[in-house]
């Protein structure tokens, strides 16, 4: 059965599981001195810029956390919204790691607001107090919306002439790309960012995420604090080789764009069903929406998919890169007969 309930439901991409199954032909150097790895750090100085450093994770958390401590102190702070999957889904394990508090600010449509970060400043200096130092964002966001280029600009400039770094978690950065129509390199490297998350289970890999600096003098704890974190992995290879895929004939283009056009497809024909009302901007493969409490459990039933812990009406819908059209088609026609009952 087919879900709509999270991109990492999904299986992995053919192409990626025969990029897998070809480097388990012969031994390699464990540890990341391979061959994969080091033409996959190729790939992504070619993507993002050659001043980069690249370090293979397990998982998002994983790359969260460890890049995130590269540049904390104890008595430092990070700054996000309430929502953000830092503080909301990692179970505590950055202040777990660090020492370092994480100060929440709300959000507008899922994303930060400049003027809230100004107000987290105030008590600069002052020893009874967390000192801000790292701005962390989502790309997309935890809500399915994305960051316009200028956006993130102005946030990297207001954080730079303020002594803060700019962080992005970048789990569906790749839906992001599709829908700016942007590279990465326009996206990220090209507006200052300083550190990246950059994910790929969510788009059709079977695991692996990368941390990305853009600053030599982060990178510098990096290597150490991966290693204290417990992510570097002995068979590395695995990871590398399915960013290789990944890259190659831009793959994760073609992905990227199946499941942001699959959420489009969905939300345009639950527009005209007039018991569902669209709760935010449809700009990735996110959906939140209300619909009537006694249909969540029938349709779950067909495609399963998350509903709110807090609010009974309220649902996520998540397409993933093998989501057709039929399987949307056919989840809009289980509504349709629900309300015929």
């Amino acid at each position: 059965m087919k879900t709509l309930a999270s991109d990492n439901y999904s299986g992995v991409h053919p192409k990626i599981l025969q990029a897998i199954i070809d480097c388990n032909k012969k031994h390699a150097f464990p540890y990341g001195d391979d061959y994969y790895t080091k033409k996959a750090v190729e790939k992504f100085k070619e993507i993002f810029g050659e001043k980069i450093d690249v370090y293979f994770v397990s998982n998002g958390t994983a790359a969260n956390v460890i890049s995130l401590s590269s540049v904390l102190r104890s008595f430092e702070s990070v700054i996000c919204t309430d929502i953000a999957h830092i503080t909301v889904d990692e179970c505590g394990a950055l202040e777990r790691f660090t020492g370092s508090k994480i100060l929440q600010l709300p959000h507008k449509d899922g994303k930060i607001c400049i003027d809230d970060i100004k107000k987290t400043l105030n008590n600069r200096g002052v020893d009874r107090h967390t000192q801000p130092k790292i701005i962390s964002i989502s790309q997309v966001t935890e809500i399915g919306t994305v960051y316009t280029i200028d956006e993130i600009k102005n946030l990297v400039e207001f954080a730079h002439k303020n002594d803060l770094l700019v962080h992005i978690d970048g789990a569906r950065i790749s839906n992001a790309a599709v829908a700016l129509d942007v590279s990465f390199k326009e996206m990220i490297t090209d507006t200052g960012v300083d550190l990246l998350s950059f994910g790929g289970t969510k788009n059709g890999m079977m695991y692996g995420e990368a941390i990305i600096s853009f600053n030599p003098k982060l990178s510098e704890n990096l290597k150490y604090l991966r290693k204290q974190g417990m992510n570097v992995i002995s068979k590395m290879r695995y990871i590398s080789a399915q960013f290789l895929a990944f890259f190659e004939n831009e793959l994760w283009k073609e992905n990227a764009k199946n499941s942001n056009a699959m959420a489009k497809l969905l939300a345009t024909e639950l527009q005209t069903i007039p018991d569902i009302k669209l709760l935010s901007p449809i700009e990735s493969n996110i959906i939140f929406a209300r619909i009537p409490e006694k249909w969540i459990k029938p349709l779950q039933s067909k495609y399963y998919f998350y509903k709110s812990e807090d609010e009974s009406n309220l649902v996520r819908w998540v397409t993933s890169y093998d989501t057709t059209k039929e399987e949307i088609l056919d989840f809009v026609n289980q509504i349709k007969q629900l309300r015929t009952k």
